[in-house]
């Protein structure tokens, strides 16, 4: 096989080994998906009724929960190459022969899957709360789109993280600013309320631009400027952790 069939081959396998690994430790879907769900209940019901934000509250956190799913499932991946780094597997499978980089590639491919799966999940209860989108059905395709580019970003980044941490538990600490970020954003509450400071970076980070994209494709209000932003955002994330994740793991083969 050419390079760049046995790349995709070997990839293909270690997709495989890592849905495996989903499937015998349902936990990992359990996570991704209870802590968002706990989110959204909280807002709606607990805190929901004391925020204005012009429009139905549910409608207006739809995006931000579901931001908050990706980045849990991707910090659990940090933990997951972590703890290959930690048991030897890693070092097991480079004495294959194998492409390198589909060892990385496998945490990050099988993610998105599980990811996106678990945001149609949350979007199907976010439905039975109320929910009730106007997006067309390209709209729809966008969104899915961005969901699995935005996750796609995240979790490279989250791969880095998980192969610079000295244990499983640095790992699971290191990946935690992801896990927050969506919460010092548009998601929860318009920007224009936040004192100067908050505001001026809840405004410049990288979850905001995606969120006010996505909310604006599910309530066909319109994106403006902030599809180019979140698509380069995504971009940005997406090559710094590549080339992140690359380095990390030469720097540990070589240890």
């Amino acid at each position: 096989m050419t390079t760049l069939a046995a790349t995709l081959h070997d990839s293909k396998t270690m997709v495989g080994r890592n849905m495996r690994h989903t499937l015998r430790n349902p936990v990992t879907l359990f996570g991704a998906l209870a802590f968002p769900i706990i989110m959204l209940l909280l807002f709606v019901y607990v805190i929901g009724g004391a925020v204005n934000v012009g429009t139905d509250y549910l409608a207006y956190i739809a995006p931000g929960i579901l931001m908050m799913g990706l980045c849990q499932g991707a910090g659990s991946v940090a933990i997951g190459v972590a703890e290959d780094m930690e048991k030897g597997i890693i070092n097991r499978l480079r004495t294959m022969a194998i492409a390198r980089t589909s060892v990385l590639t496998g945490h990050v491919v099988t993610n998105v899957v599980r990811s996106v799966a678990c945001a149609a999940l949350i979007l199907g209860v976010m439905l039975l709360m109320g929910l009730r989108p106007n997006a067309t059905f390209t709209e729809w395709l966008a969104v899915a789109g961005l969901l699995a580019l935005v996750c796609y970003a995240v979790t490279w980044l989250t791969v880095a993280l998980g192969l610079a941490a000295k244990t499983v538990t640095g790992a699971s600490f290191a990946a935690f600013p992801l896990t927050f970020l969506p919460f010092v954003s548009s998601a929860f509450a318009p920007p224009g309320t936040m004192p100067a400071g908050v505001r001026w970076f809840t405004d410049n980070q990288p979850f905001t631009s995606v969120i006010d994209t996505l909310r604006g494709l599910l309530t066909g209000t319109g994106i403006g400027a902030s599809g180019w932003l979140a698509l380069g955002w995504c971009a940005v994330l997406a090559l710094a952790g590549y080339l992140w994740s690359r380095s990390a793991f030469r720097k540990a083969r070589t240890s």
